[in-house]
């Protein structure tokens, strides 16, 4: 079966960078239609003004921590491309935490900009796309979310707990979504991912010139991930060749959780 989504629309949040940007340009590629959203519409223009409103592509700006952002995310869509088919939860914030800080409110923090947002913008997306499905007796499929969430889900490290905690949310929403929305033909899964060459990360680095070794070192593959990477693996998630793949939980983290430091990095 072919890994085709060529003439599917995808929202994909966090668009503006790394990750984000590559599996939306990778998709734009592959012939679907893209609307990239994200908070930062300077790098939203920068990256793809050339590109936009005259092809595939579109972007939105906004604060999708607000829920009438989120509707207006979703109106955009439909009236650019006519319909919603894929949506990459790809928004996310890493902060560090104190976990015996009573000050620290990094953990509602992260909720409201990890898991919150993917919650309101998947239940609102589903809802389209059970719309758009109708009375479809062939049983096609009706659509793919894909959250992007973290192996810091699983590992333990005290300064990331705040990230730990909303990741884990993330994937246990993805795990309740799938089992809620497959009656509807619509299925959920998670990317978990180990370090990646984000805007976040990049940032860290050079903060932290011993903090790329550090990784490396407690990585099989002894390397840190291209944001390009993800997008194949997203692409074949969002594809109908995974049509019997719902509520699961993937890692691509070059070998990372195999491991077991409780030290190591998990970002």
């Amino acid at each position: 079966m072919s890994f085709s989504i060529a003439g599917k629309t995808a929202i994909v949040t966090g668009g503006a960078n790394g990750v984000g940007l590559a599996i939306g340009r990778h998709f734009a590629d592959a012939g679907a239609n893209v609307m990239f959203a994200d908070m930062d519409e300077k790098r939203l223009a920068n990256e793809l003004g050339e590109q936009a409103d005259d092809s595939n592509i579109r972007f939105f700006a906004g604060d999708l921590r607000e829920k009438l952002t989120i509707a207006n995310l979703l109106s955009a869509t439909i009236d650019a491309f006519e319909q919603v088919d894929i949506l990459i939860n790809g928004s996310r914030q890493v902060i560090p935490s104190d976990p015996l800080d009573m000050e620290d409110d990094s953990v509602r923090t992260l909720l409201n900009q990890n898991l919150m947002p993917a919650l309101r913008l998947s239940q609102l997306v589903a809802k389209r796309m059970i719309k758009q499905s109708g009375d479809d007796e062939n049983e096609n499929p009706a659509g793919s979310i894909i959250n992007l969430s973290s192996i810091a889900a699983r590992r333990t490290h005290p300064d990331l707990m705040a990230y730990s905690v909303s990741t884990a949310a993330l994937d246990q929403l993805t795990r309740s979504l799938a089992v809620a929305l497959a009656p509807n033909r619509i299925r959920v899964n998670s990317i978990a991912l180990g370090s990646v060459m984000s805007a976040s990360l990049q940032s860290t680095l050079k903060e932290n010139r011993t903090f790329r070794d550090d990784i490396e070192k407690h990585t099989p593959l002894s390397r840190i991930a291209a944001p390009n990477e993800l997008a194949e693996t997203a692409q074949y998630l969002a594809s109908d060749a995974a049509g019997f793949i719902t509520g699961q939980i993937l890692t691509i983290d070059g070998g990372r959780t195999l491991l077991d430091p409780v030290a190591a990095p998990a970002h």
